[in-house]
């Protein structure tokens, strides 16, 4: 018996079960589709699904009848609405794989796969419409006025290309080194020193041979690696015309390991290839002679003003690079050990996956939601805005601009077909039968790569001159002020922010009460506490879910009315200061495709004093069942008003929201005090917090209590909220912590039981995020406990070995002592040692499609059946099962016949060369 995976098995496996003392098992079969259903009440599998590896190494594997591109967001088992797992890739592009443990092995309720929000395994459609009968046509958007700065525009200086290649790294958790290298584009006769630009990719394929694509690493022999780096040349000669250094780095030795090596998804060593590249530059920029050449003649650059761009994983493990530029990672998790000699003015992050929703709070950012993502398709990148209230003071502006018709791909050119060195494709997924209303080839809505491309650059820039530049005058495109950048068109592109002059508000996280309406979970299982339902037509990426089924401290406020002139009312538990505000800007959104929306805004003082502000129209997204098109606008209404009537703008009581149509849906994602303008930013000194993981043996008697290991570093003390996964049913227990650098306030400790019975790991996890006045790096740890004891002995004892036509073979199969989990084997037919074999006709063909799936027509030996295992289980604390073979009477005149099924190995699928057999010979009944 061994820990190993079992790719091979490609149909129904036998699994039968013994008593509290060995019994007599049929082998009765089940049909393809339910090839993993087990015999101890577990719930069959659907279509696709099926368990594996026998019992000793328990193994849940789907396959999808077609290739799942390599992407950023993970693939993820669920079942019952929490997380099995994150399940590794066969070589196939179709098969993945999860080992399991007996608790979650006998825990299986219609296990689900998801990627990115989106469910892999069922139908590609959604949530039902949220009316009966076909959801409203989407039409697209009208062009809203342009900004007086259009940052698109190329700049005055002409630009050179190179490259440079230094000696690989060693990263902390990865087996092989990685690369090394960047792509450098720069401007021509620039003077000074220059702002830099430093670009990260996303996960992707890092080698090629013609068609054939792989994500090894290093790459094989013959094969060229996906020159992932090269595909943001675009933007690195706009802004390079604009007088930035900029410097596009390879991360194909990362993407190759992450999945094996990082628990993060990657986040920390992209992290730590960010900042050793950072290192050189400022190397260079104080020693010009030792730079590449390409560095060497170029404008030196200046550390004091770096913006970070990231893509989809590069987009997560900037925000990471950011953050441990501020406050220092543990040095055993990191790959870089100097000192900082830079600072990250920005961030831009392209569709990027958010694993550990602790977005860094005091470096601006801007996130780009492309609105037909089919790789991280919940576009959860929204947590990297919404994720920051409250952490700080505030200033940084969060901004996330929506690119309505834009894909995950083609962003970076090396991704997109055409372009491309490597084999590329449309990460949106289009069925040609049932095209994408918004998001199919042919689609109004959808841009073309070129289009798609423009837009990203354009805003790449905006946010360049905004964060770096400081210059406030295209602050409009990505503040929610409603402007458009005409160098970006025909896209449609949306934004909304949080931070930079925002104060006062109303946050529904932040302790009020609603009637009228319904303050509602974004994350829960139960539908009537969750704030979208199952009649909502697509996702909303205010609402990407995390590892757990529940989540205190997300919520908004949903609206539902009938009639005109229905009111909600939102009262927070403490007055809100507007002082100083010009408007009250909120954040808010109607189902996708809808039109017409009207909504009147009153606020009201502590002392009664009403004032009506406006109106605000609002109309949906484009959006399909496919798409995260829940997404809050915009709106703001002058305060005039409320000062014209006198109103206490120091202290509001209350937010209304009157609605002027018969009747409708909104959510309201928060509501601030607004005024132009963009605040120097300076980083608070805050506590961080890194979880990390132990592993320890169970040991054979006694028990020991272990404890989760935490640093906490920084300065001053903080707030997380501290989630303990139950390791049997996967649900989350969670409370709010305050923490102190060096304390040991988050203590979580595990008792671990000794005995000399074999069993599985056992892995207890923890996770954490920051809610105020804190920081969080390694979000994932826990205590993880090795099975230490050796695996008993198997051996096969026939019954009956030899018998007549109408009676079955029986074999026991028993284990040397009884262990905790399930122990198995799986065996193959294969032609016997000598003479004639039974046939196809000599068993029930009932049984024989029951196990392989198989017709008995044309008769034909047994070991020619394709499919045709036999799948041995024996439940934790038993000893054995036996296993019949029933063979049919078939008046027929023949020799004595035989049959042979042989263990097969658990990696390859061929008999192992001393493993155990299951044979048997039948005689002639006259």
């Amino acid at each position: 018996m061994v820990r190993a995976r079992r790719i091979w098995v490609t149909a129904a496996a036998l699994c039968v079960v013994a008593g509290a003392s060995p019994g007599v098992a049929a082998a009765q079969g089940r049909p393809p589709s339910a090839a993993g259903a087990s015999a101890d009440g577990a719930a069959v599998l659907p279509p696709g699904w099926r368990l594996t590896g026998g019992g000793s190494t328990p193994r849940l594997e789907w396959r999808s009848d077609r290739p799942v591109p390599m992407g950023d967001a993970r693939v993820e088992f669920r079942a019952g609405g929490r997380l099995l797992g994150v399940p590794r890739p066969e070589g196939d592009g179709r098969t993945f794989g999860l080992p399991l443990d007996t608790t979650r092995r006998n825990g299986l309720d219609r296990p689900q796969v998801w990627s990115g929000g989106r469910r892999l395994d069922g139908p590609t459609t959604g949530p039902a419409p949220a009316s009966p009968g076909s959801p409203l046509k989407p039409t697209p958007l009208s062009p809203p006025p342009a900004n007086g700065v259009d940052p698109g525009e190329p700049g005055a200086y002409r630009t050179k290309t190179g490259e440079y290649t230094l000696k690989s790294v060693r990263l902390p958790g990865f087996a092989a080194p990685v690369e090394m290298r960047a792509v450098v584009v720069a401007p021509v006769g620039a003077p000074g020193e220059r702002p830099l630009a430093l670009f990260l990719h996303g996960r992707h394929y890092t080698c090629y041979r013609g068609d054939d694509i792989t994500a090894d690493w290093p790459c094989k022999t013959g094969y060229r690696q996906v020159p992932s780096y090269r595909g943001y040349l675009r933007d690195q000669r706009l802004l390079a015309s604009q007088g930035y250094m900029t410097v596009s780095v390879s991360a194909d030795g990362i993407n190759g390991q992450d999945d094996e090596s990082a628990e993060d998804g990657g986040a920390q060593a992209r992290s730590s290839l960010i900042r050793l590249h950072l290192a050189r530059w400022a190397d260079w920029a104080r020693h010009p002679a030792t730079a590449p050449a390409i560095v060497r003649d170029a404008p030196r650059a200046d550390l004091s003003r770096v913006l970070l761009v990231g893509h989809s994983r590069g987009g997560e493990g900037v925000n990471r690079a950011a953050l441990d530029s501020l406050y220092p990672p543990a040095a055993d998790q990191d790959g870089y050990h100097g000192a900082v000699r830079w600072t990250v003015r920005g961030m831009v992050l392209i569709g990027p996956t958010v694993f550990g929703q602790n977005p860094v709070p005091d470096v601006p950012s801007m996130t780009i939601l492309p609105g037909c993502d089919g790789d991280v398709s919940d576009l959860e990148g929204e947590l990297y805005v919404d994720g920051t209230r409250a952490v700080s003071t505030g200033t940084a502006l969060h901004s996330a601009v929506y690119v309505v018709g834009a894909d995950h791909n083609f962003f970076n050119s090396e991704w997109t077909p055409g372009r491309s060195a490597a084999p590329s494709e449309d990460d949106f997924y289009d069925d040609p039968d049932h095209p994408d209303p918004v998001c199919g080839k042919r689609a109004a809505t959808r841009l073309t790569a070129d289009q798609q491309h423009r837009a990203g650059s354009v805003y790449v820039a905006a946010a360049a001159r905004l964060f770096v530049a400081g210059d406030d005058r295209v602050r409009p495109l990505l503040d929610g002020s409603g402007k458009r950048a005409p160098s970006a068109d025909p896209a449609r592109v949306l934004s909304h922010a949080v931070g930079a002059r925002r104060g006062g508000g109303f946050l529904p996280d932040g302790g009020v009460s609603v009637a009228g309406g319904r303050l509602c979970a974004a994350v829960d299982p139960s539908p009537a506490k969750t704030c979208l339902g199952g009649d909502a037509h697509g996702y909303s990426p205010h609402f990407a879910q995390w590892e757990t089924d529940r989540e205190s401290g997300r919520h908004a406020i949903a609206l539902h009315w009938t009639r005109t002139g229905a009111r909600t009312r939102v009262t927070a538990r403490r007055p809100v200061s507007l002082s100083g505000a010009q408007d009250l800007a909120l954040r808010l959104f109607v189902p996708p495709n809808s039109r017409g929306t009207q909504l009147d805004v009153t606020l009201t003082d502590t002392t009664g004093h009403r004032a009506t502000l406006g109106r605000i129209h609002a109309d949906g997204l484009p959006g399909s069942e496919r798409t995260a098109s829940y997404w809050g606008r915009e709106f703001r209404v002058p305060l005039t008003a409320a000062t014209r009537t006198g109103l206490d703008l120091l202290s509001v009581k209350s937010l209304e929201l009157a609605a002027r149509s018969s009747s409708g849906r909104a959510w309201l994602v928060d509501a601030w005090g607004w005024r132009p303008g963009t605040p120097e930013v300076r980083a608070a000194a805050l506590p961080r917090v890194d979880l990390g993981r132990l592993t320890v043996a169970e040991g054979d008697s006694g028990t020991r209590t272990y404890h989760l290991p935490v640093r906490v570093s920084g300065h001053g003390s903080g707030q997380v909220r501290v989630h303990v996964l139950d390791p049997d049913t996967g649900h989350g227990t969670e409370r709010l912590v305050t923490v102190h650098p060096g304390g040991h306030d988050i203590d979580v400790p595990v008792e671990v039981e000794g005995n000399t019975r074999y069993g599985p790991d056992r892995s207890y996890d923890v996770l954490v995020k920051a809610v105020h006045g804190a920081v969080v790096g390694s979000y994932r740890g826990g205590v993880t406990v090795h099975d230490d004891d050796p695996a008993p002995t198997m051996k096969v004892t026939p019954l009956a070995g030899r018998v007549a036509e109408g009676q079955s073979l029986t074999w026991r199969v028993s284990l040397s002592e009884p262990v905790d989990m399930d122990m198995g084997a799986v065996f193959g037919v294969t032609p016997p040692a000598t003479g004639p074999e039974l046939s196809t006709k000599d068993v029930p063909a009932s049984w024989l499609r029951d196990i392989s799936g198989r017709s008995p027509d044309p008769e034909r030996p047994l070991s020619k059946v394709t499919g045709l295992y036999l799948w041995i289980d024996i439940p934790p604390g038993h000893t054995g099962t036996d296993v019949t073979l029933p063979i049919v009477k078939d008046r027929v005149a023949e020799p004595e016949e035989s049959v042979r099924f042989r263990q097969l190995d658990d990696m390859t699928g061929k008999p192992l060369p001393d493993g155990l057999e299951l044979a048997g010979s039948v005689m002639n009944v006259p």
